[in-house]
């Protein structure tokens, strides 16, 4: 067989993968639009009962950019941002382990969706040295199957990658997952000898940017098996 030319090799890989890319590229934009629609008709069904238990419970819905979801739910902020790349994981990841990938390779491209817990706080009072919390990653491929890595129920609910589709059900349930999640995800008080030493500066400026930073897990290690409510 005659040894192929720089030119057939690159058009080999633009046809074998860099299409594929493209496909769950489009693929996940999809998917984002459905998760879009999803979450506002969520909106809609929780802020009117969520009126009448308290007044001051807030749910609302925005968009920052066409990649970006916000979802405020009383005093936490789900961050629903979709990456533009399309990953693949690597041989020791458990998908390998599954005949769907190993049947098929290409199986394990995947767009990415993160989903991000901040406090409401954080936004209202401009409070930018705050930090947030990945609770979950939503990753779908070309033929739309999908798994979620996440903290707690979001981790084991939603893993049936060869199996499962994704879908504005599928969708709906992790949304609500999510929710659940950072509603019971409390903020704890930071640790008092991570907390004594304070600048001036931040102090005089607190009023304005607050510059204290503040987070739920702050100065505590965030792991799977850390955040267990009790």
């Amino acid at each position: 067989m005659p040894k192929k030319s720089g030119k057939e090799l690159i058009l080999k890989v633009l046809k074998e993968k860099s299409s594929l890319k493209q496909d769950v590229f489009h693929k996940n934009i999809h998917v984002f639009e459905e998760l879009k629609s999803v979450i506002k008709e969520i909106v809609a069904d929780l802020k009117q009962d969520a009126q009448i238990i308290d007044k001051r419970i807030l749910v609302d819905y925005s968009e920052k950019g066409p990649h970006e979801i916000e979802l405020k739910v009383a005093g936490d902020v789900l961050f629903f941002h979709m990456h533009t790349n399309v990953f693949e994981f690597d041989k020791s990841h458990s998908m390998w382990k599954t005949s769907y990938v190993r049947d098929n390779p290409t199986r394990s491209f995947c767009g990415m969706i993160y989903i991000y817990n901040f406090l409401a706080d954080s936004f209202k009072y401009n409070r930018a040295n705050d930090v947030g919390y990945m609770i979950a990653r939503i990753f779908t491929n070309t033929e739309m199957h999908y798994f979620v890595e996440g903290k707690r129920q979001l981790g084991f609910l939603y893993n049936d990658f060869p199996n499962k589709v994704i879908d504005k059900l599928a969708l709906k349930n992790i949304v609500e997952s999510a929710i659940i999640y950072a509603l019971d995800f409390d903020l704890y008080t930071p640790p008092f000898d991570e907390m004594q030493e304070v600048s001036v500066s931040q102090i005089l400026e607190a009023s304005e940017n607050m510059r204290i930073k503040t987070g739920k897990r702050l100065g505590f290690r965030f792991q799977a098996d850390s955040d267990q409510i009790d």
